[in-house]
């Protein structure tokens, strides 16, 4: 650690409790950890293991029940807990700001988004007016929001959810904060937005001399953001260290664990390395080291004395017994080793055809709200999808994707094209008929708690399409099926009893991911279905998908903007750039010898685990044209650097690609 920077933040043996209806939970146990001036100290762990009520006890924002029991948190010397809620509303938002994890749940609805960035500049830098406006505006442009005046205007819910992010941070960067925590911040983000995000956060960081506690569980992130990385587990710190040596050697066995689970292109038809079972409950006495259940090189002393801290010399920290100096080491089993899968069968049976498919939205203004302009958020889409294949369908936020999946489900209504799902014609079906396929094609939506009814158990959620559907009318085997399903995605049976509320938000998207496999379906629509996960669930889910895909020949629209997944799980790729399909062909062709430019823009944006950076990589600048009006010719011509006057003129059409896919671009006509 560099001595001489100033420490902005101290946290000493933080201990935060929440009263649960089963006991007391110790989300936050004894923390320790300091953020220097213009440093960043990366939190990792896996869902629910209190990484962001570390965060909300920090901020004084821990939920109604919680309470922070002992330890300090110190503010350039300053005691934070020990202010007054008057005290802690000056400094939040100013000094001390923070993202929160969802946008969607911490966004005001019934404020416009000018509004809401509004309120932070008048009352932390006396703003208002033009003025406030004006910046308000600049800060929307410089998280990279097309159109950023005219998005003032707007409310949450006109927003997609990557759009809600960016406005978080707009939000959080308002004040000028000196510290700055940031939870997730670019979960819902596709790779573009979250480079320039991060290099944007890394350039005010610089500027102003801002710490910044950043958690996440993407390690690209982590490998390119941090000075000092702390790994998380169960309520406890069990792992620090800089960036440098945690990702030269991880040490403890759960930071190897999750390591070993990241997907790449080289373990394609293999299992990943998965963590057996969950994190342990936190409203129990724990004896030993709380990794114990599920840790390869666990004995019996493991089982029955908490490890101490032990410092390498490296400079890391580690908690575990297997780093005392009188430790015998031992080999990890080989049981959880990732094994080949066979390959699966040639595709036979096109399952779902989407052809020349639009979705155009109404602008109206005016009193009489007349219809003025039309938003093509999609348009002209064709894609095909064979039983047993999985289409990724990739591209920036607000390019359409999401728009394409809830259209062919015919959730809202399409505008020209066709739909067919196993021969039949989606629109040509009447609203009985229509039912009666909803079995056969399910959707795991980008926002799990917005897509969670708050009043209904887990178990009543994941049950209830089973008993609509007729998939399985006997009580008792629904009860088994639901505690098989959660088990399967992660969490454990006993859970089906609580509410939507009592998890973190990467345990209420394996939640969702459950309630949408509960009825056997044919087509699984997945809008960002590991976006909110941590790397080791991500492998139990991918595993998942794919299992049952070769079990039961399954089919998946995998919308996503994590490309390293696309590498690992699918087959073929569509990207979509404002509406159109500007390339398409198998992961291989599409992935290594990318054509489109953009293609290349998405790639070369893509987080490495190295940190390392392409000086050469292509961008895309900042701005995302508005979809309401799109750039003449080939709309991505205003962010290309191949662009030549033709592709100002007309847009290009298809290209073949001896049978490697299809391009749109004038380079290859």
């Amino acid at each position: 650690m560099n001595t001489s920077l100033p420490i902005l933040l101290s946290v000493d043996s933080l201990s935060a409790y929440i009263a649960g209806s089963q006991g007391e939970v110790r989300a936050v146990d004894r923390v320790s950890l300091t953020i220097e001036r213009g440093q960043t100290f990366a939190l990792l762990g896996e869902s629910g293991c209190g990484k962001s009520m570390t965060a909300l006890a920090i901020m004084r924002l821990l939920p109604d029940g919680g309470a922070i029991v002992d330890g300090e948190v110190r503010i350039e010397g300053e005691e934070l807990t020990r202010m007054t809620e008057a005290e802690m509303r000056d400094l939040r938002g100013g000094r001390l700001a923070m993202i929160f994890q969802e946008p969607a749940t911490s966004l005001n609805p019934v404020l416009t988004v000018g509004r809401q960035i509004g309120e932070s500049l008048a009352r932390h830098r006396g703003l208002q007016g033009e003025q406030g406006r004006t910046l308000a505006a600049g800060l929307l442009t410089a998280v990279g929001i097309p159109d950023a005046r005219r998005r003032l205007d707007d409310y949450p819910f006109q927003l997609s959810g990557g759009m809600k992010q960016r406005v978080m941070i707009a939000m959080a960067l308002a004040g000028e904060p000196e510290l700055l925590i940031a939870d997730e911040p670019t979960t819902a983000l596709d790779v573009t937005i979250q480079s320039q995000v991060l290099e944007l956060l890394a350039r005010l960081q610089r500027e102003r001399g801002m710490g910044m506690l950043l958690i996440t569980h993407d390690l690209g992130v982590v490998a390119r953001m941090a000075h000092q990385v702390g790994v998380m587990y169960a309520g406890h710190l069990i792992e620090t260290g800089s960036r440098e040596a945690f990702f030269a050697a991880p040490l403890h066995p759960y930071s190897r664990k999750l390591f070993a689970a990241l997907p790449s292109a080289a373990l394609r038809g293999q299992r990943l390395d998965t963590i057996a079972g969950s994190v342990p409950r936190l409203d129990q006495a724990f004896r030993g080291c709380r990794f114990v259940e599920r840790c390869g090189f666990a004995w019996d002393r493991c089982r029955t004395q908490p490890p101490a801290w032990y410092r390498q010399p490296s400079g890391q920290a580690v908690r575990c017994h297997l780093f005392e100096p009188a430790a015998q080491r031992r080999e990890s089993p080989a049981g959880n080793a990732p094994a080949d899968e066979p390959a699966p069968a040639a595709a036979s049976q096109t399952l779902l055809t989407v052809e020349a498919l639009n979705v155009h939205f109404p602008v109206r203004r005016g009193l009489l709200q007349r219809v003025v302009a039309q938003v093509k958020a999609v348009d002209g889409v064709s894609l095909r999808l064979a039983a047993g294949r999985t289409l990724a369908l990739v591209g920036e936020s607000g390019c359409g994707k999401t728009t394409v999946g809830k259209a062919i489900l015919q959730l809202i209504d399409i505008s020209g094209g066709r739909v067919e799902l196993a021969g039949e014609d989606l629109r040509a079906l009447s609203a009985a008929g229509l039912a009666s396929m909803r079995h056969d094609m399910q959707m795991v939506f980008q926002d799990p708690f917005a897509s969670l009814n708050p009043r209904m158990r887990v178990g009543e959620i994941v049950e209830e399409g089973m008993a609509a559907l007729g998939v399985e009318t006997d009580p008792g085997r629904r009860s088994e099926r639901v505690a098989q399903l959660l088990v399967h995605v992660g969490l454990d049976a006993s859970m089906a009893g609580r509410y939507p509320h009592e998890f973190s938000g990467g345990q209420r998207q394996r939640i969702a991911i459950a309630r949408a496999l509960a009825v056997s379906p044919k087509l699984i629509i997945c809008d960002e279905p590991t976006s909110a996960l941590d790397v080791s669930v991500q492998a139990q889910i991918l595993n998942l998908l794919r299992q049952l895909q070769r079990e039961l020949g399954l089919a998946y629209l995998f919308i996503t903007h994590n490309i390293v997944v696309v590498d690992y799980l699918a087959h073929d790729v569509a990207v979509m750039y404002l509406g159109r399909i500007v390339e398409h062909g198998p992961v291989e062709s599409i992935l290594r010898e990318p054509k489109h430019p953009y293609t290349q823009v998405l790639l070369a944006a893509v987080p490495r685990v190295d940190g390392k950076l392409s000086i050469d990589a292509p961008s895309a600048g900042t701005e995302l044209p508005s979809p309401l009006d799109p750039p003449p010719g080939c709309h991505f011509h205003p962010r290309c650097s191949h662009a030549s006057e033709r592709c100002r003129n007309e847009y290009p059409a298809e290209t073949q690609l001896n049978g490697m896919g299809m391009v749109r671009c004038h380079l290859y006509r």
